[in-house]
């Protein structure tokens, strides 16, 4: 491996992000190192540019989404070899180690983050799924204590268990996975969306219905009352987006809401919710969820298609440079797409 390479870093809060030179380390044991063919751009990125929090020290490098091919492995690592192309969940949020920063040509992640992917798959499409993945499964399989929804961990071959799930913005890119991994643990789905993305949301396996209909409440009481009703997903994490979703859950006897986002205070008394931590279902006592989608679930899923890349990327340009310009598209709003920068 080279003595050093490049990376995107944020200087400071508030101002684009720039390019510099950061020392090549080694895999620790655990850990593998995967050169960057591709990074998807997500919302935290731009809002800690924006707002600096949680940052409490500078520079930093962000980027949570990359895919590629494994340039080195550590001690211990038995999964994965040189050369193997893979998508992975980098955890720079969590360990607050430059080494684990998504927008860099080199990454350290830890091998529990890193699924391989099928030769077929293109690494723009496959850059879009890890933070996504993350934070659904944390939503939907960590401890009901957590304020998740416990669900059993998907399966290649699930089975139909007579229930129902809510999910409010099934087109958004963590909709789209929560969507995909509640139907392979065995559960009907009833998403929202816009209704130019009901081909997509239905394609996944949901049941769509338009987010700005009137009636739209009504309408997912009346459909998420044909099974067991589970509780709900807000994949948006807006004030509005929880509000309506607590209104379904609470119309259909209450229960508990995952957030993409904090909920506000004021949600009907019945509704349960909280944010959730993606990068909690890699650590600690709720490692096993990491373990079983990561490691026991996605490999098969995306190399049979039963997990598809969702929603499609929209390549924003090539170099590392190309990350200031795709930070601001994605602020800008984006509706069934997901951003990606190539290397």
């Amino acid at each position: 491996m080279p003595s050093q390479h490049k990376a995107v870093y944020l200087e400071k809060v508030g101002v684009p992000f720039s390019i510099g030179a950061i020392d090549t380390k080694s895999p620790a044991k655990g850990e593998v190192c995967i050169r960057v063919h591709a990074l998807a751009i997500n919302p935290v990125d731009w809002k800690i540019q924006d707002s600096g929090y949680p940052t409490k020290s500078w520079p930093i490098i962000l980027g949570e989404d990359v895919a590629g091919t494994i340039e080195a492995v550590g001690d211990g690592v038995t999964r994965f070899k040189s050369g193997q192309r893979v998508l992975a969940h980098a955890q720079y949020l969590m360990t607050k180690k430059l080494e684990h920063s998504g927008f860099q040509e080199l990454v350290l992640a830890p091998e529990t983050s890193v699924v391989p992917i099928p030769e077929g798959m293109k690494f723009e499409d496959a850059s879009v799924l890890p933070l996504a993945m993350s934070t659904a499964a944390a939503g939907l399989y960590q401890p009901k204590s957590e304020m998740c929804l416990e669900l059993p961990l998907p399966s290649t071959k699930p089975q139909k268990t007579g229930k129902t799930l809510l999910v409010w913005g099934g087109s958004a890119s963590v909709g789209t996975a929560v969507i995909q991994l509640a139907v392979a643990s065995g559960l009907a789905v009833a998403a929202t969306c816009s209704k130019k993305n009901f081909e997509l949301v239905e394609k996944l396996g949901a049941k769509a219905f338009d987010y700005n209909s009137p009636s739209v409440v009504g309408d997912l009481v009346a459909e998420l009352q044909k099974g067991e009703f589970v509780g709900g997903y807000d994949a948006i994490g807006s004030r509005e987006s929880s509000m309506q979703s607590a209104q379904v859950i609470a119309q259909l006897g209450g229960g508990i809401l995952a957030n993409v986002l904090n909920p506000p205070e004021d949600i009907p008394a019945t509704v349960q919710s909280k944010m959730v931590l993606a990068p909690t279902i890699f650590y600690g006592p709720t490692a096993y969820v990491g373990k079983g989608v990561y490691e026991d679930f996605l490999p098969q899923a995306l190399a049979s298609g039963q997990i598809v890349p969702a929603p499609d990327s929209e390549v924003a340009g090539n170099g590392l440079g190309a990350v200031e310009a795709a930070c601001q598209r994605q602020k800008a709003g984006v509706s069934g797409k997901k951003i990606v920068v190539t290397l």
